[in-house]
């Protein structure tokens, strides 16, 4: 059985005839000319134009390769990324050229730098001989250390200022500054985060103060925290002036704009934040932690405590002995003052103030003693 196609063999001879006609001729030119054609358009890089004609096969390469290399950059914007750049031209010979990169959005804008100005220093507070001044540390609204005999405490909660108070000579809020970077707070539960801080100086001008720094602390923190830490300077700086009105320019080597702890953005002055936001909701400032009592013990506080009312847990640490009851501020919702007594046996008691959620009666803020009773 024959499987030839009679169209498929007349197809066969007509292209056949076709070949036997066509000439052999020098295709160089056609070719010279096609590469001139394709290259021609592509007039905003005119390095690729430039190609020299010593060898004229070399030269046809080079311009397709040229041409395939100028379409890579506009996709991948190389050359805008580089800026400066050296090309090389047809020839081989080195060709410097400066590229304005392109408006396009979806490069990655530049990030400004920092930048920090200097601060003009004011006058210096003045010297005394004795005086009395706040020192503001952070604590854990919810310490970790719990008695068992009581409300389950939340796990943890936000981080809060707590007072302590010292007695200081000189520049009093100098001196303050220099204890809150330099020293640690007697009260375990408390803390500082301004480790590595040199202060320098503290000056006032134009209702400004000035707290200069020979060198930030070195802990970078998370924001919220920051916040905190930064309040910590505020409440110390304006406790030891008796001026919680002026706010506090935070420099360093005389210059204000660096980012202290990493996120405060210290260009302008820090203000005082409400102390609702930041200080403890209760907090015990007598006796102090580790100190030595006769009994009563006489306890006073400070809390802002939601219906007034703050509940207090004393528990001798060798025998499991407790004392339990609640205590009445002047005012509920505000900071107010409280005022227990406590009549101890001789030996190691831990006390504890601590207000409870409406909710579900857990505590929501505490604040721990441990104080030695001698007699």
């Amino acid at each position: 059985m024959n499987n030839d196609d009679p169209f498929d063999e007349l197809m066969r001879r007509s292209l056949a005839n076709e070949a036997n006609r066509i000439e052999p001729t020098d295709a160089l030119p056609e070719i010279l000319t096609r590469a001139h054609a394709v290259r021609r358009p592509v007039t905003r890089r005119p390095w690729v134009v430039g190609a020299g004609l010593t060898a004229i096969g070399t030269a046809a390469a080079i311009g397709a390769f040229t041409v395939f290399n100028g379409n890579l950059n506009t996709a991948n914007d190389g050359d805008a990324v580089a800026g400066q750049g050296t090309l090389t031209s047809a020839s081989g010979a080195p060709t410097s050229t400066s590229v304005t990169p392109r408006n396009d959005p979806t490069t990655a804008p530049t990030l400004p730098k920092q930048s920090t100005q200097a601060v003009k220093p004011g006058e210096p507070e003045p010297m005394v001989a004795s005086k009395a001044v706040p020192i503001y540390w952070l604590g854990d609204a919810v310490p970790l250390k719990t008695s068992a005999k009581k409300p389950t405490p939340q796990a943890r909660s936000t981080t809060r200022l707590y007072r302590t108070w010292t007695k200081v000579s000189g520049r009093p809020a100098f001196q303050a500054v220099q204890i809150m970077t330099a020293k640690q707070p007697e009260d375990p539960d408390y803390y500082s985060v301004w480790k590595g801080a040199e202060v320098s100086s503290v000056t006032r001008a134009d209702g400004v103060v000035t707290v200069d720094f020979k060198q930030f602390p070195v802990a970078e923190i998370d924001a919220s925290t920051a916040e905190i830490a930064a309040q910590q300077l505020v409440y110390t700086v304006q406790g030891a002036l008796n001026d919680s009105t002026q706010p506090v320019q935070v420099t360093q080597r005389g210059k204000a704009g660096a980012k202290l702890f990493g996120t405060i953005d210290t260009s302008t002055p820090l203000g005082r934040a409400q102390a609702v936001d930041v200080e403890a909701l209760v907090s015990i400032e007598s006796p102090t932690d580790r100190s030595a009592a006769t009994s009563p013990v006489t306890v006073q506080g400070l809390a802002a405590a939601s219906e007034a009312t703050v509940n207090y847990l004393a528990t001798n640490l060798k025998t499991g002995d407790m004392r339990k009851s609640v205590v009445n501020t002047a005012e509920g919702q505000k900071f107010s003052e409280f005022t227990f007594q406590l009549k101890l046996a001789p030996g190691l008691w831990q006390i504890e103030a601590y207000l409870t959620s409406a909710a579900d009666g857990t505590i929501s803020d505490m604040d721990t003693k441990t104080v030695e009773v001698v007699r």
